[in-house]
């Protein structure tokens, strides 16, 4: 909550005007009653037109200047509320976009995705709230209170008397209000992650006829929001009809004393009147207070798990490491890693590259061969050994420069809803000549001189509108038309034919020599040309060398060669 503070600090100043100008208009609904308790007893007795006309002037000029007031102040406090809450947006979506891979696994995708947007609007509607209500409702109050006190101080002491059971209904309320949504909030986030898989995967969950078996996952998931929800909306409704209640029957004890000093000549009926008036304006003050505390409790629930993303220190910290001289482009040193820091996932990885070269990995799923090309981009650092870039530790690369060395295609990339030309630049202002090089190199060239708009065509989200070949080809143009100095396929030619898969590699060794090259496969054809063949089994190498060499030294890589190759391993 006092990061959000943060926020509003700079707009104090316009807060501090509006809430002056609140003040003025809540001080204007305050005279009304009075003036009409004065009007009735002091006024009308006497039988003046004019001074009725003028009083009843001077009622409408207070209900102006209220009116007026009132819209001033809730146009300036809406400008602060949306003001505060963009900055808040802009800085929570940037330090998401900050966050190591280890930190997104720990918060996990459709909590961040929440946090920017259900608990981003929730802290809105607090801070507007607080700034329309939290000035004029006390005010009115405590106002009210101390104007009846003047009017009927005995008619106010069996107001009064209902406060304190007010006062511990919303402490008591409100202390738990907080807790709940918070919870309300995590199981938000577990539904939205049901959801998300749901949709990525609706064609696989379609093909496999497992419809009502997600349907029955998103139910429970949903059935669990609503009793959160529906909790934390009966605790935080048990304030309305228990204050009503309070209220109201402090209201009747006001009317019978009200009633009986009337009779007997001990009050007048205009201050009765306003009495009345007063009771009103404090029963609606009081509810509109319970209002701000439900609020209060939404607001600092989704203020919290804000905070918590804007508050987690940075990962991955530049680090002080020697420089080795060494001619290797790349190199990895012993390498040891896991994701839960209880068994490693990859286990005493070694090999090198020199400057050119081409790294082939392949393995059976859930090997590690994604995860080394994580720890090549320092997407997560390694537990031991050490990964260098021309002879410097990756932990030693400010992330722009190190980011800015490698094109990449990961297992599950993905297109924007923009044109096919946009997706390939993706915001690098190349030139088109780059582009057209990039496209031609992928394959790509084809199928976008096919389209009737070519590279203006327009991509749907995910790259829905195109085949899962086409969607390849345009990713890895994406990955080669900056010319990185490390090229990373992974898995990236999964949907090609054997035909289109030989001619991507063909272009990348006649055009991108230079590049050094990590290629990984599922195919022994699209990395049997690689100058290194890596070899996973279970996070650990089981074979290193040419695909010749392997042939002989692996019997992995072996069986994998002859199962899809059969007599041509050789080839």
């Amino acid at each position: 909550m006092k990061q959000i503070v943060g926020y509003i600090r700079p707009y104090f100043g316009r807060m501090t005007l509006g809430l002056l100008i609140k003040f003025c208009g809540a001080i204007m609904d305050l005279l009304l009653p009075w003036i009409l308790s004065y009007m009735i007893d002091e006024i009308v007795p006497l039988k003046e037109k004019k001074l009725i006309f003028l009083w009843g002037g001077i009622m409408l000029g207070c209900a102006v200047i209220s009116l007026v007031t009132n819209i001033v102040a809730n146009q300036m406090a809406s400008w602060v509320a949306r003001n505060t809450t963009e900055r808040v947006r802009h800085d929570l979506f940037s330090r998401i976009m900050m966050l190591s891979s280890k930190q997104i696994d720990e918060f996990t995708l459709p909590s961040l995705e929440l946090r920017l947007t259900s608990d981003t609007y929730n802290v809105h509607r607090m801070i507007s709230m607080m700034q329309r209500m939290g000035i004029r409702a006390p005010i009115l109050l405590l106002g009210g209170i101390i104007i009846t006190l003047t009017l009927e101080p005995v008619l106010s002491l069996v107001l009064i008397l209902t406060l304190p059971f007010i006062a511990i209904l919303v402490y008591s309320v409100s202390r738990k209000g907080i807790p709940m949504y918070t919870a309300l909030q995590k199981g938000t986030d577990h539904m939205v992650r049901i959801v998300r898989e749901n949709i990525a995967g609706i064609r696989v969950i379609k093909a496999l006829s497992k419809t009502d078996y997600e349907k029955e996952r998103f139910h429970q998931g949903n059935e669990e929001v609503v009793r959160l929800e529906k909790r934390a909306g009966i605790t935080m409704a048990l304030t309305n009809p228990m204050m009503n209640l309070f209220l109201n029957c402090g209201l009747t004890g006001v009317i019978l004393v009200g009633a009986w000093r009337v009779n007997a000549g001990l009050s007048q009926p205009g201050k009765i009147i306003a009495f009345l008036s007063y009771f009103t304006i404090i029963l609606n003050a009081m509810l509109s207070i319970t209002r701000m505390f439900v609020m209060l409790s939404k607001g600092s629930a989704s203020a919290d798990r804000i905070s918590e993303v804007l508050m987690t220190p940075e990962d991955l910290l530049l680090e002080e490491r020697p420089r080795k001289e060494e001619s290797a482009h790349l190199v990895f040193d012993h390498v040891s890693f896991s994701y839960q820091k209880k068994e490693y996932n990859l286990e005493d990885i070694h090999f090198s590259l020199e400057h050119g070269e081409t790294l082939g990995i392949i393995g059976a799923t859930g090997s590690g061969k994604s995860t080394i090309v994580s720890l090549l981009m320092r997407l997560y650092d390694v537990d031991q050994g050490e990964i260098r870039i021309d002879g410097r530790p990756v932990q030693s690369i400010p992330p722009e420069e190190l980011h800015t060395m490698f094109g990449v295609v990961f297992q599950n990339d993905f297109l924007v809803a923009e044109t096919i030309h946009e997706n390939i630049d993706f915001g690098r202002e190349l030139s088109l000549d780059q582009i057209e090089r990039a496209a031609a190199a992928a394959q790509a060239g084809e199928f976008i001189d096919s389209l009737d708009d070519g590279l203006e065509h327009l991509v749907t989200a995910r790259g829905t509108n195109i085949s899962g070949g086409q969607k390849q080809r345009l990713l890895v143009a994406r990955a080669l038309a900056d010319h990185p100095k490390i090229l990373i396929l992974d898995d990236s030619s999964s949907a090609l034919d054997y035909r289109t898969d030989a001619r991507l590699r063909k272009q990348l060794k006649e055009k991108y020599s230079d590049l050094t090259s990590v290629i990984i496969a599922q195919r022994v054809s699209s990395i049997m040309q690689a100058n290194k063949i890596l070899v996973l089994e279970e996070g650990r190498m089981i074979g290193l060398g040419t695909h010749e060499e392997l042939l002989k030294s692996c019997e992995v890589y072996r069986q994998i060669s002859e199962s899809q190759m059969g007599g041509n391993a050789h080839a």
